[in-house]
């Protein structure tokens, strides 16, 4: 498929068209959740602006290609066939996050998100991470969906966490506990 336009005009009403050619509200959850990943997808691609570590940016790269896959799998109702997210997409980030997880300290208690840019960006896709997989939970209620969708965001939350405590790490910056005291500091 080549692009030869970028506007089309058909959205001008407040409605957009899904794979299969259905039309639905521009505020659709369907819409919404792919929204949501694209997003997340445009903050990784922030994220990885200036980033020379070579094991954290192919890793991002891929995940950015597959988050290509969840929007089209999120637009797309079952009975169309296009590429989707599986449990081997979910696999591959549990083996990362295992690994990663063995340069870190294990957490005794919850952390300030923040501390390198780096970090502190993954830290924010976290945040969008888990918003799409909210939206996709509310999805589930109205349609039904590839629930492998749902378990690869759900995943890349976990892994995004752990990349920003390793990005922080690497940067040489220290992680803050966070303060639970009613006054704080």
């Amino acid at each position: 498929m080549r692009i030869t336009r970028v506007y089309t005009k058909t959205g001008d009403a407040g409605e957009t068209s899904l794979v299969d050619g259905s039309r639905v509200k521009k505020n659709d959850l369907r819409v919404t959740a792919y929204g949501d990943v694209d997003e997340l997808n445009s903050l990784l691609g922030v994220a990885r602006v200036g980033l020379l570590d070579e094991q954290l940016d192919p890793a991002l790269g891929k995940i950015q290609n597959e988050l290509f896959i969840v929007g089209a799998d999120l637009a797309s109702p079952l009975t169309i066939q296009v590429p989707r997210v599986d449990e081997s997409h979910v696999a591959e980030m549990e083996q990362l996050i295992d690994a990663l997880m063995d340069e870190l300290e294990p957490l005794r208690e919850f952390i300030l998100p923040g501390g390198a840019q780096f970090g502190a960006t993954l830290h924010l896709a976290r945040c969008v991470a888990r918003r799409a997989e909210r939206c996709i939970v509310a999805l589930m209620a109205e349609s039904e969906i590839n629930i492998h969708s749902l378990t690869y965001l759900n995943r890349l939350s976990d892994l995004l966490f752990v990349m920003a405590r390793v990005a922080n790490r690497r940067a040489g910056v220290t992680e803050q506990s966070a303060n639970f005291s009613s006054r704080g500091k």
